[in-house]
């Protein structure tokens, strides 16, 4: 044994007698380093962690050290087998991490009891701009998402659920289970937020409805996000993105004229939902934090995806047709679309007369400004396929990269059409902006998330917590319930 491994030993040995259970177990201790005690005290923190252990951390004045990830492959009491460290330690290699920065929502805890995407997106956005987010998830397999989506890897979650969880704690509870519920209404009455995207109907089978939980605690904000709203005619329906998107004429005009039907490749119901709720929340707490009083929230995917159609809707009430797919392109100024080159596509925002005359000048061609079919923007509208053929004509003469440059140094907004590994791994401007963050897993080791692209320059987002294993924190947020309630 290490004598990094024996000191630890020791240490555990003096607050409870864990040394030779510790020296006994298969453990890993990554970088441990125990430095000389300050004021000859070394305090040891147990933290919880599962659902059915703890597991020990070293603290030295402000410093955490985690000690071992224990593992082992033995169910305990119907409980996960997994022993592991809760390491509260934030990297000092990420800015984003920086844990002395002030929280924009510190002070707001959430209740979490969605799942999949448009609630956990939600609730992240609020984690990472500094709510106490816990997460409340079926003891038996907990957000669907954590086995049905994606891949999995060296954990029991996958990939998909990574993605959306950061900044949370994981509490298993049984909302069927009259002792699990109780429980959980012990939370709700130091919450102030709970999140639900329950088909209509469920929340209030469970006795974890609005009007259920507004009894236990009159300043509770209630957000609700499920498909289609919690009345009108297609309330009681199930919704996903496709069918949200379908429904709410989304995917009428994507995808090129005269071809299949097609959605846009973001779940852009699920995702807008998210961010429409964020907004909601963080309205009604402002109003909160003025009267005391709490509300209820809510919206659906299929309203989300209506409320982003402003185009759309502007063309239909102003000249009474039915929009339609158009590609890339913009259904009120041309030039703005994808455009074929030597090698490629380009794309290009000519939504102006300015703009419309200096592209034309960077292809060397500026008797085609003047061309009485493209003369205006309404001019060019109505005879945009001649348009396009000409724009794509001339753009035959060189590569897509050299457009770039060129319409660039014209100033005309242009850029190239990149794939997803260009833009995670080659963009440098992704680079500059640190849109590509990590976080040291349990099981995973580093993961990489997209990071906010919230800029804040006094409340910045910042990674505090790994995406959660399934209860992972149910002993240590129950414990501290019933302190409060003693």
């Amino acid at each position: 044994m290490s004598e990094q491994m024996q000191a630890a030993g020791a240490v555990l040995e003096r607050i409870g007698g864990v040394g030779p259970w510790l020296a006994s177990r298969p453990i890993v201790i990554p970088d441990v380093v125990l430095d000389p005690p300050r004021d000859g005290e070394l305090l040891v923190r147990m933290e919880a962690a599962g659902s059915c252990h703890s597991a020990p951390s070293v603290v030295e004045g402000n410093r955490d050290r985690p000690l071992p990830c224990l593992m082992d492959n033995e169910a305990a009491g119907g409980q996960r087998g997994r022993r592991l460290v809760d390491n509260r330690l934030e990297s000092e290699e990420n800015a984003m991490s920086d844990t002395t920065a002030p929280r924009a929502l510190e002070g707001m805890t959430v209740l979490d009891l969605s799942q999949v995407m448009a609630g956990p997106y939600c609730t992240m956005i609020l984690g990472d701009y500094g709510a106490e987010v816990i997460k409340i998830e079926n003891p038996e397999a907990g957000d669907q998402t954590r086995r049905s989506w994606g891949r999995l890897y060296a954990g029991q979650d996958s990939h998909a659920f990574l993605a959306m969880n950061r900044n949370k704690r994981s509490v298993a509870l049984d909302l069927k289970d009259a002792e699990d519920l109780e429980k959980f209404y012990g939370l709700v009455r130091d919450a102030d937020v709970v999140v639900e995207n329950f088909r209509p109907g469920v929340a209030q089978r469970l006795g974890i409805d609005y009007d259920t939980l507004k009894d236990i605690n009159p300043g509770l904000i209630y957000a609700s996000i499920s498909g289609f709203g919690l009345s009108g005619p297609y309330s009681t329906r199930p919704g996903y993105d496709l069918i949200a998107q379908a429904m709410s004429g989304v995917m009428s005009i994507t995808g090129e004229p005269g071809g299949r039907p097609v959605k846009c490749g973001l779940p852009v119901s699920d995702l807008g939902a998210a961010l429409f709720t964020a907004v909601g929340i963080v309205t009604a707490w402002a109003h909160k934090q003025r009267t005391g009083e709490g509300q209820k929230v809510e919206t659906s995917l299929f309203e989300s995806a209506l409320a982003l159609s402003v185009w759309e809707s502007v063309e239909y009430w102003t000249t009474g047709r039915t929009p339609q797919p158009m590609g890339s392109g913009h259904r009120i100024n041309e030039p703005y679309r994808a455009l074929r080159t030597a090698d490629g596509y380009v794309t290009v925002g000519a939504n102006n007369q300015k703009l419309w005359r200096l592209l034309c000048r960077a292809m060397d061609d500026e008797a085609l400004a003047d061309d009485p079919r493209f003369a205006t923007n309404m001019d060019r509208m109505d005879h945009l396929p001649e348009l396009v053929e000409e724009l794509e004509r001339r753009l035959a003469a060189r590569t897509s990269t050299e457009w770039v440059d060129i319409f660039l140094a014209a100033g005309v907004p242009a850029g190239p059409i990149q794939d997803y590994r260009q833009v995670l791994e080659e963009d440098e401007h992704v680079k500059a902006r640190g849109m590509v963050t990590t976080v040291d897993h349990p099981l995973e080791g580093e993961v990489k998330l997209l990071a906010s692209p919230i800029r804040m320059s006094g409340t910045p987002f910042t990674v505090r917590r790994h995406p959660p294993l399934l209860g992972e924190h149910t002993d240590e947020v129950v414990a501290n319930l019933a302190r409060t309630e003693a």
